[in-house]
């Protein structure tokens, strides 16, 4: 009896699971309607700041305590969605989670129906008179520091009920100069032996390998795709096939962090040659990465921070590429779009949510081909992708929306 009980218990969690997955595809599946994740559709939202991640050695050698302002839209009954996780700039020796290159940017994350983190994380050089070690080190914190905030959202959703209605699966990391540094770092460097040799890991604060002892062990700190606002790493070519997907922005007059390869200069020292945003793009066509570029023309550092305008290109590049790939059934957009004009989508057979019936329909519609349950081809309403899906839609190709 113990054994079929047991049998029975088992059957019952796993049935239980099946649920919980059901659900949350057919969550998701809601969610990429063609309009969420792309355009404001939501009016107000909700901030909760000083949420602790975690800690770790400052370069002081002091207890650093980390935490996160976590933006979310108000009124959203969704509790599946998408993160989108952003570092500040401030060259690891200023700025903060409330600062203007991020907050604008998680406020109209939300607003599309994001979840958004402007998370902290640990500044300092503790070293003057030996700069580029300085530095490095502290890209190596904030990176240790940035998986730990991703870790924190795939903890608590596993631990603590999902207090922030998020889905783990879609986890997105990106920043603005320093920043964006981080996210790059990240992202690319996934062996050890691409740490640069010239730090000591055996300091306090920057143990524990190319994840760090940041906080939240035991859970993932992979990616979905990553953001990088003028921002560069060390070595394009850590860059490697199968990587995630980058979208950047960039000015072509940056100043403070090149545009192509180059020097970062702190107190009119040169510190150390990088590769900015121009090289990383090309390393990511090289590999068959997918990944975009936007590049400012005549702009320097960080100009989404104080110009409309920059602000405005920055935050269309940023919501066109993340959507598709948080709905990779989003069709492409320009690089600019106006994030408060959505189309009509949602017509019998616009599976890409592009306002008509095309080729790219059809082209999403074979590749779901055999799919059982919350289709994104599913025509005709069955719960299935089949031959009578390819014909629903055949009689209504060339059909525009509205």
């Amino acid at each position: 009896m113990r054994g079929l009980h047991g049998s029975i218990l088992a059957a019952m969690r796993r049935g239980c699971l099946f649920v919980a997955l059901l659900w949350a595809s057919m969550d998701m599946a809601a969610q990429c309607d063609g309009l969420r994740f792309r355009y404001r559709v939501f009016d107000n939202v909700e901030v909760t700041t000083g949420v602790f991640y975690g800690a770790n050695t400052g370069s002081s050698g002091a207890n650093v305590e980390l935490d996160m302002d976590i933006y979310r839209p108000a009124g959203d009954s969704s509790t599946n969605r998408p993160v989108v996780v952003l570092a500040h700039g401030g060259f690891f020796l200023a700025g903060s989670n409330d600062g203007v290159d991020v907050v604008p940017l998680c406020e109209d994350l939300a607003r599309m129906g994001y979840v958004a983190a402007s998370i902290s994380y640990r500044l300092g050089i503790d070293n003057v008179f030996d700069l580029e070690t300085s530095l490095q080190e502290s890209v190596l914190r904030g990176v240790h520091d940035a998986k730990a905030a991703v870790r924190y959202f795939r903890r608590t959703h596993a631990e603590d009920g999902n207090p922030w209605g998020i889905d783990p699966a879609r986890i997105v990391l990106g920043g603005s100069s320093a920043g964006a540094f981080i996210a790059l770092h990240a992202a690319y460097i996934d062996d050890m032996e691409e740490v640069p040799d010239i730090i000591d890991l055996t300091q306090p604060g920057l143990g524990g390998g190319l994840e760090g002892l940041s906080g939240n062990p035991g859970y993932s700190s992979e990616v979905l795709s990553i953001v990088n606002i003028s921002g560069a790493m060390g070595d394009a070519d850590w860059i490697a096939e199968g990587d995630v997907p980058i979208l950047s922005t960039h000015g072509t007059s940056d100043g403070t962090v090149p545009y192509g390869t180059g020097t970062i200069s702190l107190l009119g020292v040169n510190v150390a040659e990088v590769d900015g945003s121009w090289p990383v793009h090309i390393r990511a066509a090289e590999v068959g990465l997918d990944h975009r570029f936007v590049t400012f023309e005549g702009a320097g550092h960080v100009p989404h921070m104080n110009n409309t305008t920059y602000y405005d290109l920055t935050r269309a590049a940023v919501t066109g590429f993340t959507s598709r790939q948080v709905c990779p059934a989003y069709a492409n957009v320009p690089d600019y779009y106006d994030v408060d004009d959505p189309p009509a989508v949602g017509c019998q057979g616009d599976v890409d949510f592009d306002g008509s019936v095309a080729v790219t329909d059809m082209l999403t519609l074979l590749s779901a081909y055999g799919c059982v349950e919350s289709c994104v081809g599913d025509v005709n309403g069955d719960g299935l992708v089949t031959v009578t899906d390819v014909l629903n839609l055949l009689g209504l190709f060339g059909t525009p929306c509205g």
